[in-house]
């Protein structure tokens, strides 16, 4: 009788999953930190270079040095332009998502309410920021952010709605036969089973809302309203053909936009943790 070899699956790496490249090798955490580096230094000189050349004209595309030396020369502008910009972006990205929320909670309640609603949001999620901020900033007169912050609220509504909808109805059925079989309420169904289900998914939204909200608010301060924003100033720089200041302005939008992302994605890595 003939015993047959057996194949022994090795054991699989216990806590993070290590990522697999092509060739098959376990990349190690250094590895894949390491990547994106490279590639930005790649990137960068690769720039430099080309903007050295003569090849490509310097208002076209300035060089990273040239773009250096104007962070370096206006950088307490960008701190207060920054701060304005992500001020707007901050009341539109709480209040919208807010307003998604608790719109969400009112549409699982009822399918009627949630069939008024769907249309609305699905209008909300095609306007044209280009359109709407150069009415609502005549609306609120030119002295008043109240144009940008709402044009960033519309924009942060629909993820926070979208994402929370969906989170609402990830209640398993057998969960709400046990609550009913306890006599609980429906609000107490919805506080101990259906809100907690939903935490993670509202949490994607605000995170998936924060990148919307500052480019809401980036874009709205183009077309009227105070200046002093990081947008009406990347306009008036590239207006006054100071480019390479218009793109270290542009740089300065690019780190508020991850500072959102990033704070967002640990609110939600947080939120997932103590499901």
């Amino acid at each position: 009788m003939t015993t047959a070899t057996r194949t022994r699956t090795p054991p699989r790496p216990r806590g993070r999953t290590a990522s697999v490249g092509p060739t098959g090798r376990t990349a190690s955490a250094a590895e894949r930190a390491l990547a994106p580096v490279v590639l930005g230094i790649v990137v960068i000189g690769t720039w430099q270079l080309l903007a050295g050349s003569g090849l490509v004209e310097a208002y076209l595309l300035p060089s990273p040095a040239a773009i250096i030396a104007e962070i370096v020369e206006f950088w307490p502008s960008m701190l207060s332009a920054g701060a304005i910009t992500g001020l707007n972006a901050l009341v539109g990205l709480v209040a919208g998502s807010l307003l998604g929320v608790v719109a969400a909670l009112v549409a699982s309640t009822s399918r009627l309410i949630d069939g008024m609603l769907a249309p609305i949001v699905a209008a909300l999620a095609v306007i044209p920021i280009v359109a709407l901020a150069p009415v609502l900033n005549t609306m609120f007169g030119a002295d008043s952010q109240t144009g940008r912050q709402l044009i960033a609220s519309l924009a942060a509504f629909v993820p926070a709605f979208i994402t929370t909808a969906r989170g609402l109805r990830q209640t398993q059925p057998v969960h709400r036969e046990l609550m009913t079989s306890f006599a609980a309420t429906p609000w107490q169904v919805m506080r101990t089973i259906t809100l907690p289900t939903a935490v993670p998914y509202t949490f994607t939204g605000v995170r998936l809302a924060s990148s919307l909200a500052v480019i809401s608010a980036l874009v709205a301060e183009y077309f009227g309203g105070p200046r002093g924003g990081l947008g009406g100033l990347i306009s008036t720089s590239a207006a006054s053909s100071a480019y390479p200041r218009a793109w270290a302005y542009v740089v300065a939008a690019i780190a508020l936009g991850l500072a959102f992302y990033l704070v967002t994605l640990a609110l939600e890595r947080w939120a997932s943790r103590r499901r």
